[in-house]
């Protein structure tokens, strides 16, 4: 049986708050109620003509998406949004127990529920969370602004990066593993994109003695093969929260839409304590065609198209003088690689002259990674369209020649050694 106690874990102040209600949480609206309750404004708000038509159905001009007055409060329960999530999700891969709308937090993007987690279970000033760099750093912002210490235990060195699993167990069994109260792991990771075992994910929920929450964020987990998710895994473990997002996959960074799946209980606490009207209603519409079967067909289609990208610069990366090793997963939208110097070795300096004359004379932006724990050298390269790729591949050549100042000669040997080496 799990250790987690969820009263003892969460923050008092936080287990006895009483949510924000409305009316309507009483007294629902079917459409034909007169709305007198909510201080809104019956008129309506000024609009601009090109979008009158997606915003007032009754137009008469066809609306691609039906979306509500903009005078109207949001749904502060999300209810339909959050079981499509769940459509999405219930694979019965994992579990034969479903998944419901009792097992979610909707909010603004991922970021809104790693801090919401730190606000509902840790004490300012006294508790922990646990992060393996290199990961994602809004962990870490959000445990500054909230007075909360970082506990940092590095993955395994790349290219594989996986969890240090005995340094974590080790970690949560230590004297002040009471005040660790969340462990943040990115699945698959960033700036990594390694898909994280499952097996090690399951052994830290397994861990006899810690009282506190397994956070899995899952972002990118449509780039990973089918059914790499964990989201099933809430309903079995009291302590999981697994996050995902339609900022990567679904091409919606936009409309700034995260979940959390997690158990109802903490479900619950997130839903208590965040803001009443969180997720707006364009983002609510938006969100809930692109979770619909026309929405997850064009989703799917611009997943393979990006897909094919990947294995292009799979392919063609290798064959650059200058370019090194792949440094982590191939499961996301992205690729981690090492930028060379003239010996050969990663270097920082190289990378980032490259990241810098990129983006200020060839007009091309990636991101250097070169600073964080086991990414020496690298720069992390998001997967655009087929032109988006073309452009890039010719003007990282270009860079990198002009920044090593290597002769056509000596890369020609470095191409010649590397290809021996892929071979052997």
């Amino acid at each position: 049986m799990s250790p987690f106690n969820l009263e003892t874990c969460a923050r008092p102040n936080i287990l006895a708050l009483e949510p924000y209600r409305c009316a309507r949480d009483d007294y629902k609206d079917d459409g034909t109620n007169v709305l007198l309750d909510a201080n809104e404004n019956a008129y309506g708000p000024p609009l601009p003509p090109s979008i009158t038509g997606l915003i007032q159905p009754q137009s008469g001009l066809g609306p691609v998406i039906d979306l509500p007055g903009l005078n109207r409060y949001p749904d502060p329960h999300q209810v339909p949004l959050k079981q499509l999530l769940c459509n999405l999700r219930q694979t019965h891969v994992h579990t034969q127990k479903k998944l419901s709308p009792a097992n979610l937090f909707v909010g603004v993007g991922s970021d809104e529920a790693i801090d919401a987690l730190i606000r509902a279970f840790c004490r300012p000033g006294q508790d922990k969370i646990l992060v393996c760099p290199p990961t994602y750093g809004m962990y870490s912002v959000s445990a500054q602004v909230n007075d909360v210490s970082l506990v940092k235990i590095p993955l395994l060195p790349g290219p594989d990066f996986q969890l240090d699993v005995p340094s974590i167990l080790s970690a949560l069994s230590s004297p002040d593993a009471s005040t660790i109260k969340l462990a943040y792991f990115c699945s698959p990771g960033n700036p990594t994109g390694s898909l994280l075992s499952k097996s090690s994910i399951g052994s830290i929920l397994a861990h006899p003695t810690w009282n506190g929450v397994v956070v899995v964020d899952e972002a990118y987990i449509d780039f990973a093969p089918d059914s790499a998710s964990l989201a099933e895994w809430v309903v079995e473990f009291p302590n999981l929260v697994v996050m995902q997002t339609l900022s990567k996959a679904f091409g919606l960074a936009g409309i700034r839409l995260g979940a959390a799946f997690t158990s109802p209980e903490i479900a619950r606490l997130l839903n208590a304590l965040k803001a009443p009207y969180n997720v707006n209603n364009i983002t609510s519409a938006i969100a809930e065609y692109a979770l619909s079967p026309a929405g997850l067909e064009v989703m799917r289609a611009n997943k393979a198209a990006l897909l094919e990208q990947r294995d292009r610069l799979l392919r063609e990366m290798p064959t650059i003088p200058g370019v090194g090793k792949l440094m982590g997963g191939t499961e996301s939208n992205f690729l981690l690689y090492e930028m060379l110097n003239k010996d050969g070795q990663p270097d920082n300096a190289v990378a980032l002259a490259v990241y810098e004359g990129l983006a200020e004379t060839k007009g091309v932006v990636v991101r250097f990674r070169g600073k964080e724990h086991g990414c020496l050298g690298c720069l992390r390269i998001t997967v655009g369209t087929e032109d988006e790729v073309t452009r890039f591949l010719e003007a990282i050549k270009k860079q990198l020649e002009q920044v090593r100042g290597v002769d056509a000669r000596s890369d020609e040997e470095e191409k010649e050694k590397a290809a021996s080496a892929v071979v052997a």
